[in-house]
């Protein structure tokens, strides 16, 4: 695997649903690196890059929650103007489709960028060289 596992959650879009994700995950010892949520209609996504995702999966589904993993690349660029923009520049250059994307902010001045892709391979040699890709063990230590 090049890049870092995520954890996809599908549930119904209701109040209460975030927080027993982040609850069951939080007792079994998992802590959250980064997150995102997304609705669609009466349903909803929680996508999580967590520091074991082997104990939250398996955590989660015997809660009985639907999900899946998803290989994405945690790349780390400057947070400064115009770094996103020159990021995407080489993705596109390299004829690789951004299917979604999050980001956090790091206490080092430097962003991490969550990036899912079309074509992961192309991605990583698109990126490699100008920007640090963060190993599932760097995840795990921030």
């Amino acid at each position: 695997m090049v890049g870092v596992e995520q954890i996809s959650v599908f549930l119904e879009n209701k109040p209460g649903r975030l927080q027993h994700v982040t609850q069951k995950l939080g007792d079994a010892g998992v802590s959250i690196r980064a997150f995102v949520v997304a609705e669609a209609g009466e349903f909803g996504m929680i996508r999580v890059i967590v520091d074991n995702p082997v104990v939250a999966l398996d955590t989660l589904r015997k809660e009985g929650f639907v999900c899946s993993r998803t290989e994405v690349l945690c790349v780390e660029i400057p947070d400064a103007p115009g770094e996103l923009a020159r990021l995407s520049l080489r993705l596109e250059k390299a004829s690789v489709n951004i299917d979604y994307a999050y980001a956090f902010l790091t206490t080092t001045e430097k962003a991490i960028i969550v990036i899912k892709m079309d074509k992961t391979e192309e991605g990583l040699g698109a990126l490699q060289g100008d920007y640090r890709i963060l190993t599932a063990e760097e995840i795990q230590e921030l």
